[in-house]
């Protein structure tokens, strides 16, 4: 008896009780729109890239200047895809949608193009049996589920990387299409986040030349390929240099600042190692076990593709890019289209045990969501119930029927699914996918508003635009991050000048982030989130004293204390 989960050609797409393995056609169209819109709308904006983004949409919005992008009256060099992509989705649906939901329906747009483009990168490598895994396989990894519902433009260079793969993947068979595919999304990277992302590939589509029945042609191919990818960059830069050639010029110092490299990049390395065991689970044990399983065959195209381009994705984005989580997406298209074999080369016994972890893992889960919101909203259990009001102090939970409706369907089908999947290898990944879909279906159904309350800033801006005495003129502001400055102009258009820009105003308001100022400013106003119990986390707005002179700039040791120190009057 084989030891492998092998997967009979009469059961590749036999069907029992209606659910069909692997999924296609409406089952998978369903499952992945169901995954990706679900929780885009129904909260504000919340801090960090989430609401920086939806700040600067906003300013394309209602200032109309598509070329040079601006954070609340403040220039903010960018590459704009995202934000072209995101400013167009706020005028469609604006007569349904307020702008920060509608400008999160590009990342949507994004998610489902990169699911799109990656499913047939798979098919060109590995087949059209086991291409439907790649998808779910992304979809299903945790990082990605966190970052696929904000603002987020890491998720148009996503996109890029899944098509540019996806080119590179046609070069054997379709060089000219291969190639225009990849020239196209190499141009479409650099405007959606800059040249340092999109770097890898360069080498990697060396790599598919060399690899190449037919080397020459393959080779000019992909030179053509960068005059395409030139040519697309290439408008947007040449209209700049007519109408805007200081933004320009702030935008290549971004680069170059960029491109300069990381001043400690093997600390960059280890952080992104210790990141992917959670954040790119299951695709990274998935990809471990296809190169274990498919040892004897690393140097074909299928396996050294990925391998070739994770190890410079990795290595580039260690160098360039902050070791954070956004650029930590870049990692996953290669581990992905490494891992589609694993699924349907596992061995029977962990193929069953990883489908059974799924089903009690998100049962489970499923299960904490449900007490969750029932102390949330009905106050049992009573223990639960008292601290979820300890950590977002005032929050009072709503019953409502549409959110609690469509939570019990889905987790009914959950149960359906579950319990009518036929045996196959790709029952795991599936299982592993629609969990996730649920999990997060119940989260942003029950939990949304208990979440929402503590991360809006909607509530500390209308109490600071409160406190503003009339007229109050420019406001100064240090230390206070891109995220509340972009929230504060969304919700009541309140704008500051940095202090280090405020030398020789009149603005004798100051606005910080952090701890108390003494000396010759008084404060006249402290506000933060139900959650922001320490000092560090509050927002002050401060007067200038009379005594201290009525348009004394803030000195650079007052700038670079603020936040930090106690200043002396």
């Amino acid at each position: 008896m084989s030891t492998r989960f092998e997967m009979p050609a009469q059961a590749k797409h036999s069907r029992f009780k209606g659910i069909q393995l692997p999924p296609s056609g409406w089952t998978l169209a369903v499952l992945l729109a169901l995954y990706i819109f679900t929780g885009l709308t129904g909260h504000d904006p919340w801090k960090n890239d989430d609401a920086v983004t939806i700040g600067v949409v906003y300013d394309l919005v209602v200032n109309g200047n598509w070329l040079t992008l601006g954070l609340a009256g403040r220039p903010y060099p960018d590459a704009p895809l995202h934000y072209w992509v995101a400013a167009a989705s706020g005028h469609l649906f604006a007569w349904a949608l307020p702008v920060h939901e509608a400008a999160r329906l590009a990342s949507g747009v994004f998610t489902l193009l990169s699911l799109t483009f990656i499913y047939l990168a798979a098919r060109e490598l590995h087949g059209r049996e086991q291409a439907p895994a790649a998808p779910l396989i992304l979809a299903g990894s945790i990082g990605f589920l966190f970052h696929a519902h904000e603002a987020q433009p890491m998720l148009a260079t996503l996109t890029a990387h899944t098509a540019a793969y996806w080119g590179l993947t046609q070069m054997p068979r379709r060089p000219l299409r291969g190639a225009c595919c990849f020239g196209s999304a190499l141009g479409l990277g650099f405007l959606a986040n800059g040249l340092a992302p999109m770097l890898p590939l360069l080498p990697v589509a060396g790599f598919v030349a060399w690899r190449s029945e037919n080397r020459q042609q393959s080779t000019l191919m992909l030179l053509g390929s960068l005059l395409l990818a030139g040519a697309f960059a290439g408008i947007w830069l040449a209209a700049l240099h007519v109408t805007s050639p200081e933004f320009l010029a702030a935008y290549w110092q971004s680069e170059l600042a960029q491109l300069g490299g990381n001043t400690q990049p093997l600390l960059s390395l280890l952080r992104f190692l210790t990141l992917l065991p959670w954040y790119a689970w299951p695709a990274l044990p998935l990809a471990g076990w296809a190169l274990w399983a498919k040892r004897r065959h690393l140097r074909t195209l299928p396996l050294a593709l990925p391998i070739w381009a994770f190890v410079l994705t990795l290595a580039t984005i260690s160098i360039y890019l902050d070791a954070r989580s956004a650029p930590a997406l870049l990692l996953l298209p290669p581990l992905v289209l490494l891992a589609v074999p694993g699924v349907t080369s596992m061995r029977r016994g962990a193929a069953n045990a990883f489908d059974w972890f799924n089903m009690i893992t998100f049962s489970f889960f499923a299960l904490l969501a449900w007490i969750g919101w029932s102390a949330m909203v009905v106050g049992w259990p009573e223990r639960l119930a008292r601290q979820a009001s300890r950590l977002e102090p005032g929050f009072v939970g709503q019953f409502s029927l549409a959110n609690t409706t469509l939570a019990l369907l889905g987790t009914l089908v959950w149960v359906w699914l579950i319990a009518t999947s036929p045996r196959s290898p790709m029952r795991g990944i599936m299982h592993w996918m629609a969990g996730l879909t649920l999990f997060w279906l119940l989260i942003a159904t029950l939990w949304m508003p208990w979440i929402d309350y503590g991360k809006t800033y909607r509530p500390v801006s209308a109490a600071l635009a409160k406190a503003l005495p009339e007229p109050h003129g420019c406001i100064a502001s240090t230390s206070v991050a891109d995220a509340i400055l972009a929230s504060l102009d969304y919700f009541n258009g309140i704008q500051t000048i940095a202090a280090e820009s405020a030398a020789g105003k009149k603005c004798n308001l100051l606005l910080i982030h952090g701890a108390r100022r003494n000396g010759s400013w008084q404060q006249i106003w402290e506000g933060g989130r139900p959650g922001d119990r320490r000092d560090t986390e509050k927002l002050r707005l401060y007067r200038r004293a009379a005594n201290s002179g009525p348009n004394r700039p803030l000195s650079e040791h007052q700038q670079r204390c603020a936040g930090h120190c106690i200043l002396k009057a």
